[in-house]
This record gives structure tokens, C-alpha cells and sequence, in this order.
């Protein structure tokens, strides 16, 4: 069974807005290293279009962005080839080496996880909350920004009862940040 992984940026006062996030080329690579390390990635359709807009464009045409520095190449590169799934019940297809997830999201996402590999990677707000709530993450990644945001969003915002959490690893990183990794308590 291949595990399910969830990786976020946020603040120290625990904004998650990427607007509030500024990376550097050492979280870009901690990103494509994540990337890597799974088989596919799940996301919900808000997230799928935002990391389509921001990354496509590049793989698209091969020319970088103005905004885009050299050292992000590699993370488009990867999140680029990556297979995607994407849970969505407004979206009628879906492209960017993805398909779309239907029906009841545990079942679904236990589907997943059956299948062999090295892991799935989920990123995102909402939907992580309700993996949450089912139990299906296997891991929790926390890339503590050293930034006060000073607004919203948060994490795991209504969540119906408490997720104990065990750290098992730690990285810092040149930026300051840190990054967090938990396993749940079961």
C-alpha cells in the first residue's frame, strides 16, 4: 500500500495563503524532491488549477516566465511530468497528465493507495481537511515559513476532533524555515 503524503507552506502564525509565501531555491528543490518521491499527486480542483496556471505555461512552450527564476525550472520540470489526480465535482475533464477522482472520496483515495508505488503526494486546503477527517494521511510535511502573514487561511479550520501527531524528522533550512514532518498516532 503506498502512502499518502501531505506537504503545505505556511507561516509561523499559520497562514497557508502562497501569496504569503515567498520560497527560495532551497524550498523549490525540498518541493521537487517531494515531487519525486511519489507516484502521483492528488489534488482538489481549486489547488489543481492554481499549480496548473502557475506551472504549465513553462512546459507548454519551454520559455521561462518573467517572474520565474532559473533554479524553479527543475520544480516545473517535475510537478510538470508528475500524474496528477484530481478530485473535482465541478470539473468536466481535466488534462496536465491527470483524471479526474468521482464518487465517494474514501473509497476512491483507499483505491489509490492500494495500488504499488512509492507514495502520493497531496497538497492543497480543503481537501487535505477531509482526508483528514477519513484517516488517509500517512504523513504530515509542515514548511514553517519565517514570516508572521498576520491573516488566513488556516489549516485544518473546522476539523471535527483532534489528529494526534508524532514528529519523526526535522529540516532546517538557510531561509530559516523549517520542515516539519509528522506521522499520526494511531
Amino acid at each position: 500500500m503506498r502512502p499518502l503524503r501531505y506537504s503545505i507552506n505556511i507561516t509561523l502564525d499559520g497562514c497557508c495563503d502562497h501569496r504569503a509565501i515567498s520560497p527560495d531555491e532551497d524550498m523549490h528543490r525540498h518541493a521537487a524532491e517531494n515531487l519525486a518521491q511519489a507516484d502521483a499527486l492528488l489534488f482538489g480542483r481549486v489547488t489543481y488549477e492554481l499549480m496548473e496556471a502557475g506551472w504549465r505555461p513553462f512546459a507548454r512552450t519551454g520559455a521561462r516566465p518573467d517572474w520565474m527564476e532559473p533554479w524553479m525550472e527543475p520544480f516545473a520540470r517535475t510537478i510538470d511530468a508528475a500524474k496528477k489526480y484530481v478530485v473535482s465535482s465541478t470539473l468536466d475533464r481535466v488534462d496536465w497528465n491527470a483524471e479526474l477522482v468521482r464518487g465517494d472520496l474514501g473509497t476512491a483515495v483507499q483505491q489509490l493507495k492500494r495500488e504499488s508505488g512509492k507514495g502520493l503526494l497531496v497538497g492543497g486546503v480543503k481537501l487535505p481537511l477531509a482526508l483528514a477527517e477519513l484517516g488517509l494521511i500517512d504523513e504530515y510535511e509542515f514548511v514553517v515559513q519565517p514570516r508572521l502573514a498576520g491573516h488566513g487561511p488556516t489549516l485544518f479550520a473546522g476539523l471535527s476532533k483532534p489528529i494526534d501527531l508524532k514528529l519523526v524528522s526535522r529540516l532546517e533550512f538557510g531561509s530559516g524555515a523549517v520542515a516539519l514532518r509528522y506521522a499520526p498516532r494511531r
